[in-house]
């Protein structure tokens, strides 16, 4: 199981946002040790019976562990013994994010190495100043992480951080650069802040990313205002730390629940804010001179700049002849635009009731796949032929007839292909109700494979991320197609606005 899975199936099973930090200090140790009779003992001692104790209070209550390297490291070698300690004692269900704040390049792929499969720990934190070669060694691990550190509390960093204008401070620059480094499940963002405004920014320019919060506890009473501000459209993505002054007083179990139930009842409450607000919004008027943000601009020039959309003489599976070609099996090889294509996917399947995602063989199962995984559904496709050894199943997966089924292409031309893997997949008891491609190809051609969906069987329903002339009018106003190509793909440039 790789990281995002192990934190998101913790988050899920343990009810809790919260990252409890596992760092040996010294003073905070020696108060803890005395009043518990131990201030006798060593310290490598006491440092372990604390460990084993916060781990045992916690583990119910929280998320992840985030042990800070370099309190490790001060001890010498007694101290990374007791970090593979600390790897033994952390419930192998619970990741373990690595605090190293590493930036040095020339130990990058050594640290790796040691921290992902000699320690075994699941992430590791680190500074982007190096720019992506920093993170390059640690992200040739594919089932682990890494969390770059986009803002730190530290006052005497603002000067750095806020540089050069309050309007484009550098943190906001580390969070966009980051963000092309990998995709949302391998790369997180750390923020340290209280304030409100700052964590805002950074979940604005990073909407899909987990956001790990640092320095939220010297003022409690913002707990609200920082989960407004953090909070994803889900009312998920934002970690926030165990307090660390709770981890030397008694009764942290208890205090720890606590602390979840109140962080838990304030997300539900400003989830149904957002649902409410969501509500009137939808009933509102639309003005004719109100901008429209389009968040799928961006995503069709960047699909068309990287040769997903191509002019000539086609010959389609169908065997008709477009003076165009859409191929999207090209975004499979750009992590960064895949996973983009893969939120639009799934923003539209998030209004649909199934079970399974099916494939249709063979463009559509990287999509598929990376849906399946990403909505935690399970995945099947039927054979495009079946062999004659082997199993010889029709049906790829696990499932039980009866099962709903929604079925994911890239494109429908003629529909030919989707109903012969709908025969099959309802041959085997699955139930389809649902199509999802991710462009409507639109003229007689898409008009007559929807009517042959709307037909077919008990009918089924075709839903597309965007249309032809969606796509034709950003790329036309973009200056990406001339009116010669753009006349080639609809025949007239529809009257479209664009966000600036």
């Amino acid at each position: 199981m790789g990281f995002f899975l192990q934190l998101t199936d913790a988050i899920a099973q343990r009810q809790s946002l919260l990252v409890t930090g596992l760092d040996p200090n010294p003073e905070m140790l020696h108060s803890w040790a005395t009043s518990r009779g131990m201030a006798g003992r060593s310290f490598l001692s006491q440092a372990r019976h604390w460990i084993k104790a916060v781990i045992e209070a916690t583990a119910p209550h929280v998320c992840a562990y985030k042990p800070s390297l370099g309190f490790y490291q001060a001890l010498g070698p007694v101290g990374l013994e007791l970090l593979l300690e600390v790897r033994d004692l952390v419930p192998r269900d619970l990741p373990l994010i690595v605090d190293a704040k590493h930036g040095d390049l020339n130990s990058s792929s050594v640290l790796a190495n040691y921290l992902f499969r000699e320690l075994g720990a699941d992430a590791v934190t680190l500074s982007p100043l190096a720019g992506q070669d920093i993170a390059a060694p640690f992200l040739l691990y594919p089932e682990k992480a890494v969390v770059i550190t986009c803002h730190s509390s530290n006052q005497a960093a603002r000067l750095l951080q806020h540089f050069p204008t309050e309007e484009d401070p550098l943190y906001l620059r580390i969070v966009a650069e980051s963000q092309l480094w990998a995709t949302p499940e391998q790369l997180l963002l750390e923020v340290g802040t209280s304030d409100a405004e700052v964590l805002a920014r950074v979940r604005q320019a990073a909407p899909e990313r987990f956001l790990l919060l640092r320095s939220l506890w010297g003022e409690e009473e913002k707990l609200q205002a920082m989960l407004a501000a953090g909070l994803g459209s889900a009312g998920d993505g934002l970690l926030l730390p165990l307090p660390q002054n709770l981890l030397v007083e008694e009764g942290l179990a208890e205090r720890a629940a606590l602390l979840k139930q109140r962080i838990n009842n304030s997300r539900d409450q400003l989830l149904e804010q957002r649902h409410s607000q969501d509500e009137q919004e939808s009933c509102s008027l639309w003005l004719p001179n109100r901008q429209q943000s389009d968040p799928m601009v961006d995503l069709i020039v960047e699909l068309y700049d990287i040769g997903c959309l191509l002019f000539g003489d086609f010959v389609q599976a169908s065997g008709a002849i477009f003076s165009y070609y859409i191929d999207l099996r090209q975004i499979i090889s750009d992590p960064n635009l895949f996973h983009r294509v893969l939120y639009a996917y799934a923003e539209l399947l998030g209004d649909l009731e199934f079970d399974r995602i099916a494939g249709i063989p063979y463009g559509s199962l990287p999509t598929a796949t990376g849906l399946s995984l990403q909505l935690h559904k399970p995945l099947l496709y039927p054979r495009k032929e079946v062999k004659a050894h082997g199993a010889r199943r029709l049906i790829e997966g696990d499932f039980e007839p009866g099962d709903r089924v929604v079925v994911v292409d890239d494109i429908l031309i003629t529909g030919g292909s989707v109903l012969d893997g709908i025969a099959k997949l309802e041959t085997s008891g699955l139930v389809v109700t649902d199509v999802v491609v991710f462009i409507d190809h639109g003229g007689d051609h898409d008009r007559q494979a929807k009517q042959r969906l709307a037909d077919a069987g008990a009918g089924y329903r075709l839903h597309a991320v965007i249309d032809i002339q969606r796509i034709t009018a950003v790329l036309h106003a973009a200056g990406r197609l001339s009116d010669a190509q753009a006349g080639q793909l609809i025949g007239h440039i529809p009257p479209v606005s664009l966000a600036p």
